[in-house]
This record gives structure tokens, sequence and C-alpha cells, in this order.
């Protein structure tokens, strides 16, 4: 390992944290233009042009609010808290290939961070990491509707995070890897994982929305009944870190998606057309980052259309219909995959 390729590796994790947080901060403008386009409005459109700048004018707000710590809270974890959920955000982009490799004077350089061999394993680690950060901060609020938006919030994780984990587990028998960047380069052409995995995908999708708590299993932050739900104690940009933790999420969270079923950097036919390594790449690059926006688009276009679930409504599906589904989806790939020798059995 040369210091030239530890430079890069920096130089790229950098380029990666930089982009998630400017997705992360405009993802709140687009929100509010897909939610102004679907209800019949503008949005915002006074600070720049078309404005443009309204997340800027967001992000100095949060600053220069006043920060209130309640006098009853635990301080040391109630600062902790949005900071650990910010935190578990954004170490997920290091294992997603977001291209495959651009050659620089004659040296291959990955545009993936990491290709752990456990990556999924990685992913879901981190990901069940990020409860504790709602948990942690609605206990140390010492709020009574604090702490039921966070039992709810990681009762509702917990629970989702089984059906999806069997999702995977069916993705993974039929890739046959753990590492994220071979399960995108087996998708090369039209050999998109959906195709294979329809109802694993649509499991996933289902509980991403789930995991990141968006509408409509937003019952965490649910106004009508919780105030605020497990950040009705926070101000200031320790609440912009509550928020900025979601948006993230839902980008890593279309990442994801895009990478495991849609065929991440892979857009058939292109390879006919564009025989430069170096210009595949880049293109890779961009058809990714269009299947992400798209993944974007989709939970704000839900977010706005779909209404809210109740809390039993939430539960059951959760473990009444996708965790069975789940395990079907298993039992048939298994079945599937070992079709040859079922039938030999039966024959003989």
């Amino acid at each position: 390992m040369t210091l030239g390729y530890v430079i890069y590796k920096l130089i790229l994790a950098v380029i990666v944290f930089t982009v998630t947080l400017l997705i992360a901060m405009y993802s709140t403008y687009a929100e509010r233009k897909v939610a102004g386009f679907l209800q019949d409005r503008l949005g915002p459109n006074r600070a720049g042009w078309f404005g443009i700048l309204q997340p800027v004018a967001d992000a100095v707000k949060l600053f220069m609010k006043e920060e209130m710590i309640p006098s009853v809270s635990n301080k040391t974890l109630f600062i902790i808290a949005p900071g650990l959920s910010l935190l578990t955000a954004c170490m997920t982009g290091v294992v997603i290939p977001w291209g495959t490799s651009l050659t620089i004077f004659g040296t291959s350089y990955s545009l993936q961070v990491t290709d752990l061999n456990i990556g999924i394993l990685y992913l879901f680690g981190v990901v069940s990491i990020g409860v504790y950060g709602i948990m942690i901060g609605g206990w140390a609020s010492n709020n009574k509707y604090s702490l039921l938006g966070a039992m709810r919030a990681s009762s509702q994780m917990i629970s989702y995070e089984v059906a999806m984990g069997i999702s995977i587990i069916a993705l993974i028998m039929t890739t046959g890897t753990l590492s994220v960047g071979q399960i995108a380069a087996q998708q090369h052409g039209w050999h998109w994982n959906i195709l294979v995995q329809p109802l694993g995908c649509l499991i996933f999708i289902i509980c991403a929305f789930a995991e990141t708590n968006r509408a409509p299993f937003d019952l965490p932050e649910c106004e009508q009944e919780l105030v605020g739900g497990y950040h009705t104690e926070y101000s200031s940009m320790k609440m912009g870190f509550y928020l900025f933790a979601e948006y993230i999420n839902m980008f890593v969270s279309s990442a994801v998606i895009s990478t495991f079923y849609f065929g991440g950097y892979n857009m058939p036919f292109i390879g006919r057309f564009v025989h430069d390594g170096n210009l595949l790449a880049i293109l890779g690059v961009v058809f990714l980052f269009a299947k992400i926006f798209f993944g974007i688009f989709f939970f704000m276009w839900v977010r706005w259309t779909i209404p809210r679930f109740r809390y039993d409504q939430l539960m059951n599906l959760g473990w009444k219909t996708l965790i069975p589904l789940s395990i079907l989806n298993l039992v048939l790939t298994g079945a599937w995959m070992m079709r040859h020798e079922i039938i030999s059995v039966f024959i003989k």
C-alpha cells in the first residue's frame, strides 16, 4: 500500500462525506419543492433564485437559535445523542461502490472507499447502532413525550430490521457474496437483482421507509400525539443534527437500494457505445446518482401521498405481514436454487 494510494482513499472519503452532506442539505429544499408541487403551491422561493439558498438560510437559523438544555436532563447523554445519530448516518457511505475505477497514469483507482468482504454486515451493524442516538436522546431528555417517541423508534426499527435482514439473506443466496462491490459488479447489462428478487426488493424498500422514520412510518415524531417525539426538548443545531441524519439516511437508503437491486452504477447497452474505461466509470457515477435522486424523490412522493399509520397497524405490518413474506421469499429462493436436486428426487 503506497502513500499515494492512502492519500487517494482519504480524498475519496472526504468527497463522499462532502457530497453526502450537500445532498442531505438540498434534500430539505427538494422536499419542500416536491410538497409544493404535489399540493399545488410554490414552496420556498424567496432566498435566492427559485429559493435555492433556502438550505443555507435554514442552517444559519439553526446555528443562531438559542440552545436550551433542560435542567432535569442527563446533560452528557443529551449532548452525545444527536452526534451519534449523525455519525452513524455518515459511516455507511464508505462501503457503497460509486463507480468502477479510474485509471490515472497507468494506476487503477477504485471509486469505492473500501470494499469489505462483509460489507452487508457492516451496513447492518452501523444502521443498528443508529437507533441508540434516538433512544439515548429521548431518554436523556427526561420528558415523557420524548421517551415515548424514543421507545416507538427503537421498537419500530428493531421490528423492521428482522424482515429487512431476511430479505437480504435471500439476496446473498442468489449473489453468493457479502461484498457490496461484488453485488454491484454482478449486475452488468440487464442482470439486475430486482428481476430475480422482486419480492425481496419490495420488502427491503418498505423496511427502508421504517428504518429512516419517514412517512407513513414517522410514528416516533408524530406531532398530533407526541408534540415533537424524541427530539421535543432539542433546539438549535442539536435538533438540526437529528433532521440532517434523517435526510442522510434517506440518501444512503436510496444508494443501497440502487446498488442492491437496480444495478448500481451499471446501465444496459452503454458498453456498446462507450469503450473508454474512464468515461464508462464517470457515466456509471452519473447513472448511480440518477437512480439515487429518483429514490429520494420516491421517498418524498410517498410522504406527501400516503397518510400516517396507527402504531398498531405499523407493528402488525412488520410482524404479521413483512416477516412471513420475507420468510416465504427465502424459502422460494432456496427452492429455486435447489430445483434440479428437488426434481431429481421426485424423478427417482
